[in-house]
């Protein structure tokens, strides 16, 4: 599956999903009250393999279509006339403007388009998207997140037509694999929690049906990730220990096993969180641990940054500046740990041409396209990183790989 990020600069707003795919990324939201400067951020690695990823700008529009049809599937819903300014991050090929999936329902393929450029807050953006799974249905699992300078909300859609959020606690945050982990809901408590409608009945009613018998109905409430996800041999592997180590670089007192079975979704960080930091969550491959790795998987655990990301990202919304300036979208082209997380406002009118080069889909020759660039330094590092070096510093035998040798990157991301 393919991943996007967004950004809509004019409010601050921003709104990122990730598809519970085979190769799929890793998300990391912290609330406001937990970061250094008292902004919201949402980030994530997108992991599909070597294709170039572009950015660009959608400029607003008062006289925009009224009707979206997906090219894939055909899915046909309404817009609003007028939409706001928004970035992206889309593949290098496209048919049409659109990816092509071959789906029923929304899917990723349509979100960036009906959703984003329509909605004024993180929680606007739930509701939104609830209304259009739940009349037209989805095409896959997802994970979706909408950030505003106030709030954090992430979403999960667990059938065709059923979903559930949970707005992140301002002092906390959360590190997401490629699982479904939303547990109980508290629907009474409509400022924390929204589902799509009768959800609760729904549950019931499937985990009663002798043919269903679907998991997750207790006593009048509904754990959603019990419901609608896993937590298998799989995802002890894949999944979960993704979780352990970014909550072991955020939350080090805490001390766990990667072999939990399972963790505590929503964490106090030690320390207050920066862009920074997040950046180096989404560089880790167990760094630092006896499972460190990259191209490698030590003792078949899955990390967090792997060869096949094509891209990363961290949406910043502040809330110390004036609101045309509060939104930064840090973006780093191909593996985080082998690229710069460059700044931008997203009030932008347009991006940089090494960022939207034609062409470049699948050429690693092309070296006017900034993915390629990137990704190209990945590969000649990753050839590398079972040999062993001198430290001019110490003497001894190192492995680069696991050095963070780019000054750039640690002066950009600061």
């Amino acid at each position: 599956m393919r991943k996007f990020i967004w950004a809509a600069g004019a409010l601050g707003l921003a709104s990122a999903f990730t598809a519970t795919s085979v190769k799929a990324c890793t998300t990391v939201v912290v609330g406001k009250k937990a970061t250094t400067d008292g902004s919201t951020l949402v980030a994530r690695n997108e992991d599909v393999g070597a294709w170039s990823k572009h950015f660009y700008v959608h400029q607003a529009t008062s006289n925009g279509p009224t009707t979206y049809v997906s090219e894939d599937n055909g899915l046909k819903t309404s817009l609003p006339k007028t939409a706001l300014r928004y970035t992206s991050t889309p593949d290098g090929e496209q048919v049409n403007g659109q990816w092509i999936f071959g789906e029923n329902g929304i899917s990723e393929a349509s979100m960036l388009d009906v959703i984003l450029p329509y909605i004024h807050s993180a929680k606007e953006g739930v509701q939104r998207l609830g209304q259009i799974v739940e009349k037209q249905g989805s095409a896959e699992n997802n994970g979706v997140i909408f950030s505003d300078k106030n709030e954090i909300w992430y979403m999960e859609i667990g059938s065709g037509h059923t979903w559930a959020a949970v707005r992140v606690p301002d002092n906390k945050y959360a590190v997401i694999p490629n699982q479904m982990v939303i547990g109980k809901l508290n629907l009474k408590d409509s400022k924390n929690y929204m589902a799509s409608t009768n959800l609760v009945k729904k549950v019931k009613a499937w985990s009663q049906n002798k043919k269903i018998k679907l998991a997750g109905y207790v006593k009048g409430t509904v754990n959603y990730s019990k419901a609608f996800g896993t937590n298998d041999k799989t995802d002890a592997i894949y999944n979960r220990p993704r979780m352990w180590d970014g909550q072991r670089i955020l939350t080090p007192s805490k001390k766990q096993s990667i072999t939990k079975k399972s963790y505590t979704l929503f964490l106090k960080p030690d320390k207050k969180v920066s862009p920074a930091k997040v950046g180096q969550v989404l560089s880790s491959h167990f760094t630092g641990t006896k499972y460190s790795s990259y191209g490698k998987w030590k003792a078949g655990y899955r990390p967090i940054n792997v060869p096949t990301d094509v891209e990363s990202h961290i949406l910043q919304i502040r809330n110390n500046v004036p609101k045309e300036y509060a939104a930064i979208q840090w973006l780093a082209m191909a593996s985080p740990a082998n690229s710069v997380y460059m700044p931008f406002y997203t009030n932008i009118s347009d991006t940089p041409s090494q960022y939207k080069v034609d062409g470049d889909y699948q050429d690693p020759t092309n070296t006017k396209s900034a993915y390629w660039t990137y990704k190209t330094t990945a590969m000649v590092v990753e050839a590398y990183k079972h040999k062993k070096f001198i430290d001019s510093s110490t003497g001894k035998k190192t492995d680069l790989i696991y050095k963070d040798v780019n000054p750039t990157k640690k002066a950009v991301t600061k």
